[in-house]
């Protein structure tokens, strides 16, 4: 209970004093004058609550919800009403897309002038429905405790996501008495006795199985423990798109990534399984490859889909067994189990490994620097615990190819695809973890999105390494665009600054890299500077992603 809890406090002060009952350590934000009573309660606690001031509200957005991920609480972005709000709303899709725990507080306009269209006035309601899980406005100053409990519970529990709050602001500035409400944990569903009876006769008379996993709530331990499983039994393992953290790449079960650099190989290998183990993740576009790889509403495969929201299971695939339980429970409870001898599966597994470790030997791309060299040499000199943030674009699928992932390392990605998210996720995970590296992968239109928030990183000391993609276009319409339209270039090109100059000016150490023997020593370097880092990689256009090029597009 708050220290204050005892007296009068404002709508503010109740606000913030519930965030520390939570275990909230951060908090991100712009400011706005529509909520300067939490401002003003944040200062009498900036020993316990640490508020980081973004340079767009769109940054704070991205960065609470980068935050979520590593902690598994939500992640707090403070904004304020109208245009602050509109900008934030990139990173709420993000956190419902990928099932992220946040919560984003709005200011609002005054509950005297509500419903006259007042300065900055927006109906949150409406705006924010189909975007979170829970939108609600806080007309009462004695309801905090209430509403600030229920959003924790409801970010966290079934499939996690975000939660909006309205924050009237003279309700922040009134005061009342009250307790706090209790901190609050996730609702879990568990898996029965008998469910696992289930999905172990099914897996019994597989041929051709395949697991994977995703989505969101895998804690270290989860982790651990699926991968447990999968090895114990011989079990061949994959992940949906941006989820590459979940089972190590180093484990002779895993096969490889589903999603926007997907192998060929594990593509046409989904024709084949017979069996399909599915924890945690999404049965979507991009792990379906836009549902043609698993035929819909019911699968020549028999489907197990495991996933905390009993409305996704079903939504599109009909499984022979869909059990509602989170990936930790169902996780723990799989860990000793030893049903099938590893050499059941072997010569199918070992075929897909073989496949997968083949997929990540470097092409050898024409050029002066070779993205898919320079990635796999700096595979082998990341630390175990290295975190990867991710934009949206096909540079990504450099890192997703080429470098390892897995626990204590993670891997942030949005898998909305919004451009804009490398950086501040990277500034933010640098915060979470001072210690550890944290490389952020861009590309030059996303990092004019957002790349301001290197002056974020400088101001508190953040030390992220952000590598810019900067072929001059934005390379994933390009890609389309030659496809459909070959040779009728229009609205993809970027004249760009100079970004290294740009990163200087905020205080960053930069380098611009050409050519593949200078990378890895650009990098080694940039880990030495003790700041936060820009390296500009200068790429050619004509390779739009690793696998193809623009003159294979146009001959196609």
């Amino acid at each position: 209970m708050s220290e204050r809890a005892n007296g009068p406090r404002t709508g503010g002060q109740i606000l913030v004093d519930q965030l520390l009952v939570q275990g909230a350590d951060t908090a991100f934000c712009v400011p706005g004058e529509s909520y300067l009573a939490v401002l003003d309660a944040l200062h009498d606690v900036g020993d316990r609550i640490r508020l980081i001031n973004a340079r767009h509200e769109a940054g704070a957005a991205n960065m609470a919800e980068a935050y979520g991920k590593l902690t598994g609480r939500p992640g707090l972005c403070f904004v304020t009403r109208g245009p602050g709000a509109c900008h934030a709303a990139v990173g709420v899709h993000t956190a419902f897309q990928d099932s992220t725990p946040m919560i984003l507080f709005v200011g609002q306009v005054g509950r005297d002038v509500r419903d006259r269209e007042a300065f900055q006035e927006v109906d949150y309601r409406a705006m924010f429905g189909p975007l979170a899980k829970w939108v609600a406005e806080i007309d009462s100053v004695e309801r905090i405790p209430e509403y600030l409990a229920r959003a924790y519970r409801t970010a966290m529990s079934g499939r996690p996501g975000p939660v909006v709050l309205s924050l009237p602001e003279d309700m922040l500035t009134e005061s009342a008495d009250g307790p706090d409400a209790p901190a609050v944990e996730a609702v879990e569903a568990a898996a029965a006795p008998g469910d696992l009876v289930r999905i172990r006769a099914i897996l019994a008379e597989a041929k051709r199985p395949m697991m994977i996993v995703g989505g969101s709530g895998w804690s270290d331990e989860a982790a651990r423990d699926i991968t447990a499983f999968a090895e114990a039994n011989g079990l061949p393992a994959a992940c949906s798109f941006r989820r590459q953290d979940v089972v190590s790449s180093r484990s002779e079960c895993f096969i490889g990534a589903f999603g926007t650099s997907v192998s060929p190989s594990l593509v046409r290998r989904m024709a084949e399984v017979d069996v399909l183990l599915v924890i945690g993740a999404r049965l979507g576009d991009m792990t379906t490859k836009a549902y043609t790889t698993i035929h819909a509403p019911t699968p020549a495969a028999r489907v197990i889909h495991v996933h905390p929201s009993p409305d996704e299971i079903g939504r599109v695939y009909q499984p022979e067994l869909g059990l509602c339980t989170t990936p930790r429970r169902i996780a723990a409870v799989l860990a000793d189990a030893r049903w099938f001898e590893p050499a059941q599966w072997a010569n199918w597994r070992g075929s897909l490994r073989e496949e997968f470790l083949a997929d990540r030997v470097p092409e050898g791309e024409a050029g002066p620097l070779d993205l898919g060299a320079a990635f796999a040499e700096l595979r082998e000199r990341l630390p175990d615990d290295a975190i990867i943030t991710l934009d949206a674009g096909n540079h990504t699928g450099w890192p997703q190819r080429y470098l390892d992932f897995g626990r204590p390392g993670r891997q942030l990605g949005s898998t909305a695809g919004a451009m804009g998210y490398a950086v501040p996720a990277a500034v933010a995970a640098a915060l979470r973890h001072p210690g550890q590296t944290v490389i952020g992968c861009v590309g030059d239109g996303g990092f004019q999105m957002s790349g301001m928030e290197l002056a974020t990183a400088t101001q508190y000391g953040a030390k992220p390494i952000i590598v810019v993609f900067n072929n001059g276009t934005y390379g994933t319409i390009r890609m389309h665009q030659e496809r459909e339209y070959p040779e009728r270039v229009v609205g993809t090109d970027l004249i760009n600054p100079d970004f290294c100059g740009l990163a200087a000016a905020m205080g960053c150490h930069a380098e611009r890299v050409t050519t593949t023997e200078e990378f890895l020593p650009a990098f080694e370097r940039a880990s030495a500077s003790g700041r936060a880092v820009l390296i500009e990689l200068a790429t050619d256009p004509e390779r739009i992603s690793t696998r193809g090029t623009i003159a294979k597009l146009r001959n196609r």
